[in-house]
């Protein structure tokens, strides 16, 4: 969700926090502010809306300053403009914070009870005004601030600078993800590690519950009761040249174009090619050993683990739930015996899925989490972890998160397979070999996208698109419906295709396309019959099937693309690649902002 940057320099830090927020606009923003602190005071700039409108601020009225922090809103308690944006600010101190205080209310009376005066609608506004009444008292910073986090109820990262105080920030976590970074002279604050990227590559990571005194030299880590604890300094992978577009128009186009690339990266870590096995690493919770498997996750993550289902229980034989995390603990759950429960996040901090995930872990489960950050919060509550080699993904919306997401999935459901002897050496190598086929098949997905483009404007026209699978590729019709719906603001809905009868088909006329997601599989006969109900209601079809397919539904739809021929274990995968192109040019087409669609953030971290 929103971004925090905070800065203790040696130089002025102005420019340097708002190019570090320009690094956070992925997360997702409706207005964004910096405070420095000046002549012993503190100073502002704020603006509703991009960061192009602050940047315009500060050209028009500079900010001087050597420590400072800065963020990005995305709107939570009172509207998005210029009066709730942060950083939140007393005389005495600034504040940024992302995440909900969730008895903001109770806590606001006690500020007014005590005399003060807030000026905006927001939660945060009262965290500033209550460790303001502690410094009145008397209190160090560093006590104000404790004295507040022990009232606070709710998710919260916050980055705190005083008045006067040029060599001091505090920061605090419970709920909301912060990195702290280590330069020389000089300390660094952020709400993930992709932010301080170009600053320095030692990063701390807080933990739940922790808080921090950062000064130029260093950082005292303290828990809630104010006892010193111990957190590593890790050597970061990320860089600022990993974050860049390389020349596409859109962080968006240039992700799905990678994904050959991190789709071929994930299955190196996972495959020994030599004796066509999947290799897990060692401390892998034994999936072969459970008697059920629970896979949970929120969004297009959801829609992995419900293609994950089919692999599970079809390739290894075993028994599999698949819940939205933010539903899970809401019901009072009946925990299998010996159960797994497996969740799928690619930023490692959604909110709902790590909430779930302690549900789950309190009723007994063994808990394996698949990440694209190692060192996120799900990955280190999990048992164990294995990875997605995405690299940073920037766009909003998910696209080679999700399809190494499938690519992990898949390998552990042969893996789970061969140790319950579902399937012999030789089906596993067969498998194996249809997965090593992936990259350079998506790689030819990729010479379609001219043809998806044109079909794009056809899409474009329409207020209504409905998307239709059958088996492993029901869940991408739900996917392409998403992607449509994310980024082109176009209402789509994806169905199983054997149930078009069952209700969606009284949508179909000359103005709904219809979508097939139909490789020449098992199903593929079914699904062509359904092709022919919607011509036969004057329906338009798209079909996305591979060259004998598309050729046997060129009679029955407007447009088709043939895509590579794939074993039906992996077409999910490859098919999940057309999709995304063509939301995307959708988009495009339509104007929207690709890579930060309204009202969506790229990390859920509060409920």
């Amino acid at each position: 969700m929103c971004g925090i940057i905070g800065i203790i320099g040696e130089t002025p830090v102005a420019p340097r926090l708002l190019d570090a927020l320009k690094r956070l606009e992925y997360r997702g923003y409706d207005s964004a502010g910096i405070a420095t602190l000046v002549n012993g005071g503190i100073d502002r700039r704020r603006a509703e809306g991009k960061l192009i409108n602050l940047d315009n601020r500060l050209q028009e009225a500079p900010l001087d300053g050597k420590t400072g922090i800065g963020h990005t809103r995305w709107a939570t308690h009172g509207v998005p403009n210029e009066q709730n944006a942060h950083p939140h600010a007393t005389p005495e101190v600034a504040i940024v914070h992302n995440g909900i205080i969730e008895n903001f209310q109770e806590l606001r009376e006690e500020a007014v009870s005590a005399g003060c005066t807030l000026a905006s609608e927001t939660d945060t506004e009262v965290i500033a005004h209550l460790i303001s009444l502690g410094l009145r008292a008397g209190l160090s910073p560093k006590d104000a601030v404790h004295t507040t986090l022990k009232k606070l109820e709710g998710a919260f990262g916050l980055g705190i600078v005083f008045s006067g105080e040029h060599n001091l920030m505090i920061a605090a976590r419970h709920g909301s993800p912060l990195a702290l970074g280590f330069g020389d002279g000089e300390m660094y604050l952020g709400s993930d590690a992709l932010s301080l990227a170009p600053l320095t590559n030692r990063i701390m990571y807080l933990e739940d519950g922790d808080w921090a005194v950062l000064t130029s030299d260093g950082a005292d880590v303290f828990d809630i009761d104010g006892n010193i604890v111990e957190r590593p300094i890790r050597l970061s992978e990320l860089s600022s040249a990993a974050i860049g577009k390389g020349g596409y128009p859109h962080y968006m186009l240039k992700e799905i174009y990678e994904q050959p690339q991190v789709i071929g990266d994930t299955l190196h870590a996972l495959i020994n090619p030599t004796e066509r096995r999947i290799v897990l690493p060692t401390s892998t919770v034994d999936l072969a050993a459970a008697d059920r498997l629970t896979l949970i996750a929120c969004g297009t993550s959801y829609y992995a683990c419900m293609t994950a289902k089919y692999w599970f229980e079809s390739i290894a034989r075993i028994p599999v739930d698949v819940d939205i995390a933010s539903e899970y603990r809401y019901r009072d759950t009946v925990h299998p015996e010996n159960g797994v429960a497996i969740f799928i996040s690619q930023s490692g901090e959604t909110v709902d899925t790590l909430a779930a995930l302690r549900h789950a872990k309190a009723g007994g489960q063994k808990i394996l989490s698949i990440v694209n950050v190692a060192e996120s919060a799900i990955a280190r509550e999990s048992d164990a972890v294995i990875r997605t080699l995405a690299g940073p993904e920037i766009g909003v919306a998910s696209t080679k998160a999700f399809t190494t997401q499938l690519t992990v999935l898949a390998c552990l459901a042969v893996a789970t397979a061969r140790s319950r002897g579902a399937i012999d050496a030789d089906k596993e190598a067969s498998l194996i070999k249809s997965l090593t086929e992936v990259p350079a098949r998506a790689a030819e997905v990729l010479n379609h996208d001219e043809a998806i483009r044109e079909i794009a404007m056809l899409v474009a026209k329409a207020r209504d698109v409905l998307y239709l699978g059958r088996g492993t590729n029901y869940p991408i019709a739900l996917e392409g419906a998403l992607k449509l719906k994310e980024i082109s603001y176009i209402h789509a809905e994806g169905y199983a295709a054997g149930e078009m009868k069952h209700g969606p088909i009284a949508l179909i006329d000359e103005g709904v396309p219809n979508i097939f997601i139909a490789p020449k599989d098992q199903w593929f006969e079914k699904t062509a019959s359904n092709i022919q109900e919607v011509k036969a209601r004057g329906g338009t079809v798209i079909a996305f099937s591979d060259a004998d397919g598309a050729a046997k539904l060129k009679d029955g739809a407007e447009a088709s693309i043939a895509l590579p021929v794939v074993d039906a274990f992996v077409s999910p995968i490859l098919y999940s690649i057309p999709v995304q192109l063509l939301a995307y040019h959708v988009a495009v087409i339509k104007g929207t902002d690709v890579d930060q669609p309204r009202n969506l953030a790229k990390s859920v971290t509060v409920e």
